[in-house]
């Protein structure tokens, strides 16, 4: 039997801003296409379900005093997007990534909407991203992502304060080092582009009557479609592989 209604409510809703500010930004979840409904019924579930692990950190610090649950919000609102923003530009270096790898390629088929947000994308970089994500979630990166969600009431807990630097640094660690591992990814595609243009430019200088332009198109995207193909499995592998370390700023 619950002996403090009103408490029991306002711990509930410490942690749902914590874990709903998560969720409203990680991928997936927080992809535009997911109706607002379900993101939010989603962390609602997972807040229920971690509060009564953590409700000893929560509970005791919940004030009733309306200034100071406030800053209590604010702050719980922004732990929780930073957590968020740490999963979402991983992802987000994956579109470039297939963006990347589409100019290299010669793949630059007219731009639509991409999947993680209305921002014009390229087909193949939709395919790109769409198929991380799905490698992703299948990997339970998740799982990973609510676990690092209760830790991080030991690391940042409930009632302290923000640290912005602290915060900063994160973001721009996580972004150094999800930038490395996309450009570990994409070289191959950045060496093939190059050495094939060298090549057709050096055709052109020896034989300018010729339409380079229309000739060497079909081998380029041939080419790279097959190196793409070959390489798929070990790009995505190596992109599922880097997530862990990457979230958890190894």
């Amino acid at each position: 039997m619950i002996t403090d209604p009103e408490g029991t409510v306002l711990a509930l809703f410490a942690s749902f801003c914590r874990v709903g500010a998560c969720f409203m930004i990680m991928p997936g979840l927080g992809s535009a296409r997911v109706p607002p409904q379900v993101r939010l019924f989603v962390a609602i579930a997972a807040s229920m379900a971690l509060l009564p692990l953590m409700w000893q950190s929560i509970y005791p610090k919940v004030e009733t005093s309306t200034g100071g649950y406030v800053s209590l919000v604010v702050v719980e609102i922004l732990i929780g997007s930073v957590l968020g923003l740490v999963a979402r530009f991983y992802v987000l270096a994956l579109q470039f990534a297939g963006t990347a790898v589409s100019m290299m390629i010669g793949f630059n088929a007219m731009a639509s909407a991409g999947l993680e947000s209305p921002d014009p994308q390229t087909e193949l970089g939709n395919l790109i991203a769409l198929t991380g994500l799905l490698i992703l979630f299948m990997l339970d990166f998740h799982h990973i992502v609510i676990e690092a969600l209760a830790m991080s009431y030991e690391l940042m807990p409930v009632g302290g304060s923000f640290d912005p630097q602290m915060a900063l640094v994160t973001l721009s660690d996580t972004l150094s080092a999800s930038f490395m591992t996309i450009l570990r990814l994409i070289s191959p595609f950045i060496i093939y582009g190059l050495i094939f243009n060298l090549a057709v430019g050096m055709v052109n200088k020896l034989a300018p009557q010729i339409p380079v332009y229309f000739i060497s198109l079909p081998f380029i995207l041939t080419g790279g479609l097959f190196l793409l193909f070959f390489g798929s499995g070990e790009f995505f592998s190596q992109f599922a592989d880097g997530f862990v370390p990457v979230f958890d700023g190894r």
